[in-house]
């Protein structure tokens, strides 16, 4: 079947671009993962190797996929194979849009279960459910909710109605209007937080931890942790960028909104750091509990003290934000390629697109519970312990995203002619340009290569 070039929309301003790109960025990884990543590496050793990262590495590689983007004009596989024919280069590199495109699919499904999950604790937070109750009685709390798959899968299923009347209304009456209240709202929810975390909290013990550089405490593991995690952070390798960029006004600079895209990302994470830990810290919780930190830890804290039921329950409003901006970013490519390609509505491509992720997410459903005890890979050691979510979530980031991630930097490092991504790009400052480009062909190969290699 020949491709249909669809015409898309575009977004409307660079601020909406903006809005929509850094809420793609922003989600559960900013808001769920890096405080407990945070904890578990180290502090600030980890924080500072982070912020290295994300602008040495996860910054070249977004200039690049946007790059890619805007000068394809369509859906992450129809776009690769554009550039590359036009730089007289095989249209198999279509294949990489097609790893990023379905990296992000695959993560959108079993991302909405976790987000519905942050659904559910606004009601089980607002309703009174933790005040009072120690670790053992919200601990017991969690595990029988998990453990529940008719109450994972209506929440699960709740979350991507949510998503589907969204995207199905389009690019700027649906996505924009969602990410241009969705956003501030989101920024200024982190600041009520950070706020409560001030008068409430331990926020001494919070700078200590995140900002008194420790070099002595940063060894091989931290930085791979940390390269990882600014990697991911971005949501770069994922098509979701390419598909956003694709949609971009020519005359704005991808560069400077690439440097505001990251800096507001990195802001969320480490703003989100510093209005959980002053709540960790002075109720005397493990920063390091790892993923139970958001939903077995802060609640327990919200649950004892003065003004935790509203607070906690704005927590979770803020985890629901971020993971909503997200998940839309996720399933966007996909809508846009079956316009393309299979010439179908936007509301039809909606509503099939967020139905198949939510059916695919009953897998995640069922990992907690019927199939809580399934090892499909028990023969082979090294994965012996995973499960249906164990094995997906190593799956997309693990390989999937490190892969797709490093074939873009060859491709724009190498395969495209420096003249014409130059062109593209049109930043005017050459010593600019040179960085920039010397960090995408070999830094942030080199990088990645070694995250593919430890995660195997």
């Amino acid at each position: 079947m020949a491709t249909i070039y669809t015409k898309h929309e575009n977004w409307t301003s660079r601020f909406t671009f903006l809005m929509a790109a850094v809420g793609a960025a922003v989600g559960l990884g900013n808001i769920w993962k890096f405080p407990y990543v945070t904890g578990q590496n180290g502090g600030s050793a980890f924080v500072l190797v982070y912020l290295c990262a994300v602008v040495f590495v996860a910054l070249p590689i977004l200039i690049a996929e946007l790059a890619v983007g805007r000068w394809g004009r369509q859906s992450p596989p129809n776009a690769m194979a554009n550039v590359a024919s036009s730089q007289g280069r095989s249209k198999r590199w279509s294949l990489l849009g097609w790893t990023g495109m379905l990296t992000a699919y695959f993560i959108a499904t079993y991302y909405s279960v976790i987000s519905g999950w942050a659904v559910a604790y606004i009601f089980k937070n607002g309703g009174g459910d933790f005040m009072g109750q120690d670790a053992a009685a919200v601990g017991a709390e969690f595990n029988a909710f998990l453990a529940d798959p008719a109450a994972l899968a209506f929440w699960h299923g709740l979350f991507m109605i949510l998503v589907a009347l969204i995207l199905l209304r389009g690019l700027q009456a649906g996505l924009e209007m969602a990410v241009k209240y969705l956003m501030p709202t989101l920024f200024v929810l982190l600041l009520v937080m950070v706020g409560y975390g001030i008068f409430r909290g331990d926020m001494a013990g919070a700078l200590h931890f995140m900002f008194d550089f420790d070099l002595s405490a940063i060894n091989g593991q931290t930085v791979l942790v940390a390269v990882g995690q600014a990697f991911f952070s971005i949501s770069i390798a994922m098509g979701l960028m390419m598909a956003y960029g694709a949609y971009l006004p020519r005359e704005v600079s991808i560069a400077r909104s690439a440097v505001i895209i990251v800096a507001l990302d990195t802001m969320v994470a480490i703003v989100a750091g510093l209005a959980i830990f002053p709540i960790v810290f002075a109720n005397g919780l493990d920063p390091a509990e790892g993923p139970g930190l958001i939903f077995v830890s802060l609640p327990i804290a919200f649950g004892s003290v003065t003004g935790g039921l509203l607070f906690g329950t704005l927590f979770f409003v803020l985890l629901f934000f971020a993971a909503l901006t997200s998940v839309l970013g996720c399933i966007e490519p996909v809508i846009a390629w079956s316009q393309e390609k299979l010439g179908l509505s936007r509301a039809v491509a909606s509503v099939t697109s967020c139905a198949s992720v939510f059916l695919l997410g009953i897998g995640t459903v069922f990992s907690f519970s019927l199939w809580s005890e399934w090892r499909p890979l028990a023969s082979i050691d090294r994965y012996a312990d995973f499960g249906y979510f164990e094995i997906l979530d190593y799956l997309t980031a693990n390989i999937m995203m490190p892969v797709s991630g490093l074939m873009l930097a060859l491709f724009v490092g190498w395969m495209i002619k420096p003249d014409a991504i130059r062109e593209q790009l049109a930043i005017e400052n050459e010593n600019l340009f040179r960085a920039w480009f010397w960090l995408l062909r070999w830094v942030v190969p080199i990088s990645i290569a070694l995250i593919l290699l430890s995660g195997l």
